[in-house]
């Protein structure tokens, strides 16, 4: 049943809100205004899908009434066509209205840091973090984002033992969310001579850019150190103290920045990074009170959970969360992951809508 009264709230609410965002005090709060643009855009979208249920709603009635006189039959096969073709406008209107009274994230439509990791594996695992990294580059391409690096610690073979870059684009956070967790690789390594498979994990944290509205940082809360950027080999990549390191005192948090030659710039990147960390980090702490009371399948809360596994002998991709497997590893590594991205936000979403 669709919730009338809720909806008659909700365009009052419309009508609220629309007076909030002239109201000089709100414009004049940087987070609050941004706040209520946001909801007025929410609030303005179920409006019109509601107004469009009624529409179809009030045209089938009309149409039904019609059917009271069957004595021409042409012209009753006709309305009857026409009524099921409105029950069924009217089904995809209440499906698409039920989507939209789910509560929206207002992170989704942030920037996102993405930081991978390498973990158990050695040298494999560095590897498969630059495949990791090539991936979301290919992905970022197709899907018309931008790909900053932040930071890089690279490996003697080609690898990364971390990689951390910034996506920027539409709805980034919203598509990547739940690519955070562990992503575990079973193949035979470039290092291994007997043809033996090896296990590997990779860790991948995406994390929502925070802007300084979203989170308020002290100055002395930080802990700011230079010092000279290195590459791969310990050859100096310039010869002045550019590359920054921030430890953020109360979390012991600690970002490094030697992607720049400019000091600036990196200390800049460095604390776009600390910020979108402290604000991931909250997320993380409401969605385990969360957690406490429903077991969610589709989680961004804990990045220690292995959530897919890529077997490279049977060409396999699996989603642990969802059951989701795929034999196009190629096309996949590619940045053709499109389709497990979407079925992860619906699964997502569905449980929102049980909750």
């Amino acid at each position: 049943m669709i919730p009338r009264d809720k909806l008659n709230l909700l365009e009052t609410e419309l009508r609220e809100t629309q007076e909030l965002i002239s109201d000089p005090a709100i414009i004049s709060d940087a987070k609050r205004y941004r706040d209520s643009l946001r909801r007025f855009k929410e609030l303005g979208e179920i409006n019109q899908a509601w107004k469009h249920y009624q529409q179809i709603e009030q045209h089938l009635e009309e149409v039904k009434h019609l059917l009271v006189d069957e004595s021409d039959a042409d012209m009753t096969a006709m309305i009857k066509d026409e009524a099921l073709s409105l029950d069924r406008q009217l089904e995809e209107a209440e499906l698409k209205l039920r989507d939209l009274l789910i509560p929206s994230d207002p992170n989704d439509t942030k920037n996102a840091i993405i930081e991978i990791r390498a973990g158990t594996g050695g040298e494999e695992a560095g590897l498969f973090v630059a495949d990791l990294y090539r991936m979301y580059s290919y992905y970022a391409g197709l899907k018309g984002w931008k790909l900053s690096l932040i930071d890089a610690n690279e490996t003697g073979l080609g690898g990364y033992k971390e990689v951390v870059f910034q996506l920027s684009g539409e709805n980034v956070y919203g598509l990547m969310r739940f690519e955070s967790g562990v992503h575990r690789v079973q193949r035979i390594p470039q290092t291994e001579s007997s043809g033996r498979i090896h296990t590997s994990a990779v860790s991948v944290a995406v994390l929502p850019e925070a802007e300084e509205i979203d989170i308020d940082i002290a100055d002395n809360d930080l802990r700011i150190d230079v010092y000279r950027s290195s590459g791969h080999g310990g050859q100096s990549v310039n010869t002045t103290d550019s590359a920054v390191r921030i430890t953020h005192v109360p979390t012991g948090i600690v970002v490094t920045c030697q992607d720049e030659k400019s000091q600036i710039k990196n200390k800049a990147k460095a604390l776009k990074v600390l910020r979108s960390r402290l604000l991931d980090a909250e997320i993380s702490r409401q969605e385990s009170e969360i957690a406490k009371s429903r077991k969610a399948q589709v989680s961004t809360g804990d990045r220690s959970a292995k959530i897919r596994t890529y077997n490279f002998p049977q060409s396999r991709i699996t989603d642990h969360r969802i059951n989701l497997t795929s034999y196009n590893l190629d096309g996949f590594l590619a940045g053709n992951i499109d389709e497990f991205i979407q079925a992860l936000r619906i699964a997502w979403r569905n449980e929102k809508v049980n909750e």
